[in-house]
């Protein structure tokens, strides 16, 4: 079933800004609205594929069945679109800033950027959201006319403060506002407050799930949390014969059930008399989110995550090793610029900070596997304990 457009859900059809204009006599390619040629535009890119091998929790994984960025992209997208449809919102926007939403991120996720950040330390720093925005708008050059996909604005306001109001933007996100002032300082569309809540939603979840199956998270551990012990308790009430990995996998899908309609629920309540997606932008707050009592859960489960799986020895141990190949690589290629595809080496400035930001830049677009085989050739061996090059 899907809702009438609610007054403050953002229109495609509201004459969409892109910073550079179309060419003249460009071709319309099929019927699609503004927002749709943003999702497509997104889901063909370089960027997008490759993280098929990026890293969500587990750095290069034996098992098929963990997720990557892309699958944790798309099951976003899933849970983002199913708000956005009951709230009345635009569902392609929604959808496109949930899957461009991790396209900044580097190889072996948060370990990656860690090192990348301790790089670039003396230049700026890195920051995987504001590298998102670069990478959409400046590093992915399919056109002949100009750099970036030129998505719209209402795209990249949402990318660049799907978390809110940017107070303190870094050198990345500061470039690309003053080119094409993104309004950091106030609060974004909704689809792009339910892209962000999306996200919590499924990595809170899937991360069990990718948890349980890796040995790293048990059941007596999930039933230390009381919300969640009440829900196994109705789950084996409802199906007491069937086997315990299905009752644990009905137990998440409940869990993201119940997220999901307490969303709906109060953001219908906080949405309820904007009239206008400009108005969403001035309330000064959050208007899209869990309730205060979901909130408060949702906060116990990412403690319990943190503590059991993210910060499990065996994830640090390979968190170490991978934000070292990170550190030598950017070591190498600041040192021999050379070492880098010719196609970059072309592009590769002279000076600090930008020679540096180029090479990150090269470095946050590697998938895991790339950047492992790099430093093998580079250093004649890699790091064991994190992928088979």
């Amino acid at each position: 079933m899907t809702c009438a457009r609610a007054p403050f859900a953002a229109d495609p059809a509201a004459a969409p800004r892109r910073e550079f204009a179309r060419a003249s006599g460009g071709e319309q390619r099929g019927p699609r609205s503004a927002f749709q040629r943003d999702r497509d535009r997104i889901v063909h890119s370089m960027s997008f594929r490759r993280l098929k091998s990026k890293t969500q929790v587990f750095i290069a994984p034996d098992g098929d069945h963990y997720r990557t960025r892309l699958t944790h992209s798309l099951e976003v997208a899933q849970i983002g679109r199913v708000i956005a449809r009951a709230l009345g919102l635009d569902e392609d926007l929604t959808e496109a800033l949930c899957l461009a939403h991790d396209l900044g991120h580097p190889p072996f996720g948060h370990a990656g950027e860690a090192a990348l950040s301790d790089a670039m330390e003396r230049h700026g720093g890195f920051c995987h959201n504001a590298q998102a925005l670069r990478t959409v708008m400046r590093i992915e050059c399919p056109y002949p006319e100009h750099d970036g996909l030129n998505l719209t604005w209402d795209l990249l306001e949402g990318l660049a403060k799907h978390n809110g109001p940017v107070a303190a933007p870094n050198w990345a996100l500061a470039e690309l506002d003053a080119a094409f002032p993104l309004e950091l300082d106030s609060w974004p569309s909704l689809e792009a407050q339910v892209a962000a809540v999306a996200d919590d939603i499924a990595y809170d979840n899937h991360d069990i799930d990718d948890g349980l199956r890796a040995g790293f998270l048990s059941l007596d551990d999930l039933l230390t949390l009381d919300f969640l012990a009440d829900q196994w308790r109705t789950v084996e009430k409802r199906f007491p014969h069937a086997p315990r990995e299905r009752l644990l996998r009905e137990m998440i899908r409940d869990q993201i059930g119940m997220m999901v309609n307490d969303v709906i629920a109060h953001t219908a309540a906080e949405a309820r008399g904007c009239g206008s997606v400009a108005e969403v932008r001035g309330a000064g707050r959050q208007l899209a989110g869990f309730s205060p009592a979901m909130a408060a859960q949702e906060r116990r489960l990412k403690s319990f995550m943190y503590e059991r799986l993210y910060y499990h020895p065996e994830q640090i141990s390979a968190a170490e090793k991978a934000r070292d190949v990170v550190a030598r690589l950017f070591a190498a290629y600041a040192q021999d610029a050379t070492l880098m595809p010719d196609d970059w080496l072309a592009r590769l400035p002279s000076h600090d900070p930008e020679r540096s930001r180029v090479i990150a830049d090269f470095i946050a677009g590697m998938s895991d596997r790339f950047a492992m085989q790099a430093v093998g050739r580079i250093y004649g061996c890699a790091p064991e304990g994190l992928i088979n090059v």
